[in-house]
């Protein structure tokens, strides 16, 4: 893997998106988080869909800002599942892709999984750390409620993701306005 700074990648990185933190006891950490810092519940998968379960809670109208996973090891603190960088456009999803592919990166998932239907590629940096780079991250209405489970349509490519788009996200006319310009 290489890491020359003599150019600046082509995407930029407008802020860090979300943060996902392996628990030991998931709801201990969710009263934590609900209770005492005031996030609220976005989206629960249930253990059938992650094994200890997840949780999604957010504290903006931003799907989620922290994600809570169970089963982490009795005995052992909660660590890190991964931290995402939120990017402006999906084009900037597909250049971040070809960007980390010609550095040698490798790449571990890229496209869309579920809750929060965000377009992202996901990749592991020299430490190990997991790291998500995504566009399109759902919002929380004013109404509270999350997108509904039926509309999230994984997708297991950034194409694939751009084909079948989820319902009132713009990737079409986001990635033909981006070839446009």
């Amino acid at each position: 893997m290489t890491a020359e700074m003599d150019s600046p990648p082509p995407f930029s990185i407008r802020k860090l998106g979300h943060i996902v933190l392996n628990c030991v006891d998931l709801e201990a950490s969710v009263r934590f988080y609900r209770n005492l810092l005031g996030f609220q519940l976005s989206d629960r998968y249930p253990e059938e869909m992650a094994p200890g379960g997840m949780v999604f809670l957010h504290c903006s109208t931003d799907h989620h800002g922290i994600a809570l996973v169970g089963g982490a090891k009795p005995g052992q603190r909660g660590e890190l599942n991964h931290f995402a960088w939120e990017v402006g456009t999906i084009g900037e999803v597909f250049a971040a892709r070809e960007h980390l592919q010609a550095n040698g990166v490798p790449i571990h998932f890229e496209g869309r999984r579920r809750a929060g239907c965000q377009v992202a590629v996901e990749f592991t940096d020299p430490d190990g750390n997991n790291v998500e780079i995504y566009w399109g991250l759902d919002q929380i209405g004013t109404n509270g409620i999350a997108r509904p489970a039926n509309e999230w349509r994984p997708a297991s490519s950034l194409e694939e993701a751009l084909a079948n788009p989820v319902p009132g996200q713009s990737i079409l006319r986001a990635a033909n306005s981006e070839l446009r310009a």
